[in-house]
């Protein structure tokens, strides 16, 4: 597929947003560089741009916008260029690229500085070329405990209004609230300043094209739904495991750790795509209500089914890794979690009786997102008088990184004359059949996010239902009642993990062979 067939490929049944200013708080933190900064590249590239479309970015660090779009350009050609990378291993369009970095523009200020907001609002109009400032999408790359104040700020300015032809909204990142008790706080600040419709609440893995195929997947093929159900599911498996530690975040790691940082938002928003039931259209609010009873289904977790643990130091792709509590910024005697393991169930029809078991962590053998679901054994009667002493298992896999695509394993009669069964394994890669290019997930969110479309973001509901899920195992871990078991950095994570299945006569799928 050439260049030009992709664009048309990936902007077919598209259109570009109404003109818009998109507003970056944080702009020169790693976040705009590495991916907001080339998902609008790729955007551009796609015809997927606004006509009338301005970027300013904002922070505290003094700058001009010539000496910005020159720091830009050289960071975001190398990151779309560089192979491995998230948006990497692509050709660099110099024409798309002069185009997009020709309408970015920089002011800096002070995020508590109310006189700050009254230039920006100016700093809107101006370049915009509209009194009112037009459409502006206003986006959080900041500091979490920066979000209220900063809402708070933009209302006070009269930022936040719209008008009949003027839409404003605002997009937050992750963590939202650190526990349950905040997370409700922090929707009833910014609730005072906007309507739930003006906020896009982002968790960057709803943007990954594989994320997105679950529900194709299961709602657009008649082979599968008519099995997703308790009558021949035995389990399901989720599992978000990274190779990498945590990289100089110390400070950052410590007062999040992998429960907060992945569980809520990451693994749940899995965990519901896998889990909610057919919504009665692709509208936003009939498949946001689907996930969120999924949520409103789940117990809260119970402590004797969760299992924290903590890497020490050890080998990871033949490197060296240093023990977590040896990394910059993070405590000697530190118990944050790197690593959790938990188990949840479903109070429902479709899935009474069937376990989920969930698992993420940091410094472990094998980068591996994927969601694999274990159907029930057939019985072994037709095979009587034979070779035979158990049967193949049967697994579904949606491998989401690193190689994007869906297996199907089953068993088959092995060559000769004895009857016996091997496993077998039908396989869809998504970049060998779809061509796809590089992409760093944030072009759809960013894209739906213009056009009004919330389908892809949280709501406030799910948002809490997601934290009373997990507040149990935070509350017991401020008490110390459920401490972090140490790990071997290049394993795959606390031996006591293993039992959370194995007392259940189940095990997790190997993270060393990736079976």
């Amino acid at each position: 597929m050439t260049s030009a067939e992709m664009t048309s490929a990936m902007a077919e049944g598209a259109a570009p947003p109404p003109a818009c200013t998109l507003v970056i708080f944080g702009a020169t933190g790693d976040l705009t560089h590495r991916l907001l900064m080339p998902a609008l590249y790729n955007l551009g590239r796609w015809g997927l741009l606004p006509k009338d479309f301005s970027v300013i970015g904002v922070s505290r660090t003094e700058m001009s916008s010539e000496e910005f779009r020159a720091e830009l350009s050289e960071t975001v050609r190398g990151f779309i260029t560089a192979k491995g990378g998230e948006a990497g291993g692509g050709s660099f369009d110099e024409g798309v690229w002069n185009d997009l970095v020709g309408r970015v523009h920089y002011r800096s200020g002070d995020l508590s500085d109310s006189g700050f907001f009254a230039e920006l609002k100016g700093a809107i109009a101006e370049i915009s070329g509209k009194e009112d400032g037009g459409s502006v999408l206003f986006y959080l790359a900041v500091a979490a405990s920066l979000f209220g104040t900063t809402i708070a700020k933009l209302g006070e300015a009269g930022l936040t209004e719209e008008g009949e032809d003027r839409w404003r909204r605002v997009i937050i990142e992750k963590p939202f609230g650190h526990d349950l008790p905040s997370a409700e706080k922090l929707d009833a600040d910014i609730l005072k300043v906007l309507s739930e419709d003006q906020i896009f609440r982002i968790d960057h893995f709803l943007g990954k094209e594989t994320v997105q195929n679950i529900m194709a997947f299961r709602f657009g093929n008649g082979l599968f739904e008519p099995l997703w159900n308790r009558d021949h599911i035995d389990h399901v498996q989720i599992t978000v495991a990274e190779t990498v530690g945590v990289e100089g975040r110390g400070k950052f790691y410590e007062a999040t750790g992998a429960l907060r940082d992945m569980v809520p938002n990451h693994l749940f928003q899995l965990y519901t795509l896998v889990a909610m039931e057919p919504p009665i259209s692709f509208e936003a609010e009939a498949v946001r209500d689907k996930k969120e009873e999924v949520l409103l289904a789940t117990p809260s977790a119970r402590i004797e089914d969760v299992v924290r643990g903590r890497y020490t130091a050890g080998t990871v792709n033949g490197k060296p890794v240093k023990d977590y509590r040896e990394e910059p910024e993070v405590a000697g005697d530190s118990d944050t979690e790197t690593f959790v393991a938990l188990k949840l169930g479903i109070d429902n029809w479709r899935w009474a009786g069937v376990p989920f078991y969930l698992r993420t962590g940091k410094a472990m053998t094998r980068r591996d997102t994927e969601i694999a679901i274990r159907f029930k054994q057939a019985p072994l009667s037709l095979f009587k008088g034979t070779n035979v002493r158990e049967d193949v298992p049967n697994w579904l896999v949606l491998q989401l990184q690193p190689d994007e695509g869906i297996s199907l394993q089953f068993g088959a009669k092995v060559p000769g004359p004895a009857v016996r069964l091997g496993s077998v394994d039908m396989r869809f890669c998504y970049k060998d059949y779809f061509k796809t290019e590089p992409s760093t997930g944030y072009e759809t969110l960013i894209y739906d996010a213009m056009i009004g479309d919330p389908t892809l973001f949280q709501r406030a509901d799910m948002i809490e239902a997601g934290w009373r899920i997990v507040q149990p195992i935070l509350d017991a871990a401020a008490k110390g009642e459920l401490a972090t078991l140490p790990y071997e950095a290049g394993s795959a994570g606390p031996g006591r993990a293993r039992d959370l299945l194995t007392r259940d006569g189940r095990d997790w799928r190997s993270l060393e062979h990736g079976s």
